[in-house]
């Protein structure tokens, strides 16, 4: 004997419709970005006398450097001291759009799901 099919709740579609163009309003509000992070370095010089080579805290820097991949690839940037802010502050940016893109995403799913199931209920 099956049972009968219960039909997902309209209300569920309609949150999570909500949801997405909460999100996607939210996409609005991003500023540039870039792929990457942005390090901070320390660094030690080649000459064997250099008080950087014995006391960390007299390392030479700090020197800002965007790294990021590209096809498997480490890149690395220079970046001037001013830069190192604007391309931070990007790279955060970059996250955000990442981490809105993964819930967009999952909204998708459960809706076409729930779509999926009322059509079959039809």
């Amino acid at each position: 004997m099956s049972r009968p099919r219960l039909s997902p709740a309209p209300s569920a579609l309609a949150k999570h419709a909500q949801r997405f163009q909460e999100l996607k309003r939210g996409l609005d509000q991003l500023e540039y970005f870039c792929k990457g992070t942005v390090l901070k370095r320390m660094t030690k010089c080649g000459k064997a006398y250099c008080a950087c080579r014995s006391d960390p805290t007299k390392r030479h820097g700090p020197y800002f450097e965007l790294t990021y991949k590209v096809e498997g690839k480490t890149v690395n940037v220079r970046l001037s001291p001013e830069a190192a802010p604007l391309y931070r502050a990007a790279s955060a940016q970059f996250r955000k759009l990442k981490t809105t893109i993964r819930r967009l995403e999952k909204i998708s799913q459960a809706v076409l799901k729930l779509q999926a199931q009322i059509a079959q209920a039809k």
